[in-house]
């Protein structure tokens, strides 16, 4: 299975179907600082939703649509990353991620998606990668600032989030974008 380690503490690994308790717990005691932001979380009610995602990640890797990892600090699942699909013909994807509140203002989720900008540029060879965030996710639109990402812009009410639409800030990366930084 997809392994990744990020440095001495954190990997990324592929979800598998064993995982599913280990991500349902993680939801329920993440559940209320992760629905802020993320719809998915109250549509995650249960071990068998986690399973769900979990296979249905599983079919969108195997048929090289997406990639979905779990975030491992110190062997603990704390939240998850990965590209939402690959766009093959265009070569461009959107990376998404989530980390449990108490393990933010670390680095981890900075470092997780530079080593997943790392894979898609230099071995899959892809052009474009975006990143959405809610306009109000302050921590979460840190990550692309950080990493070298443009603010395209605003899609205005673009998400439905619990009671309320969210407008979304699209930033994007390109290849050239990222190799002129690693020159420097």
């Amino acid at each position: 299975m997809f392994c990744c380690k990020v440095d001495d503490r954190i990997e990324l690994r592929l979800h598998e179907e064993r995982h599913a308790e280990a991500l349902w717990a993680l939801t329920e005691a993440d559940r209320s600082h992760a629905r802020v932001f993320l719809p998915w979380v109250d549509c995650a009610k249960s071990v068998e939703d986690s399973r769900t995602y979990i296979r249905r990640s599983l079919e969108r890797f195997a048929a090289g649509n997406g990639l979905s990892l779990g975030v491992w600090v110190d062997n603990q699942l704390v939240g998850g990353v990965g590209f939402h699909h690959f766009d093959h013909v265009h070569r461009k994807t959107e990376i998404g991620y989530w980390l449990a509140g108490w393990m933010e203002r670390q680095g981890i989720m900075t470092r997780c998606v530079a080593r997943l900008l790392e894979y898609v540029f230099d071995e899959i060879k892809f052009n474009r990668v975006e990143i959405r965030c809610a306009s109000g996710n302050l921590r979460s639109r840190k990550i692309p600032e950080r990493l070298g990402f443009i603010r395209e812009g605003t899609l205005r009410q673009a998400e439905w989030v619990n009671d309320h639409y969210e407008d979304i800030i699209l930033y994007s990366l390109l290849a050239s974008e990222w190799f002129a930084d690693k020159r420097k």
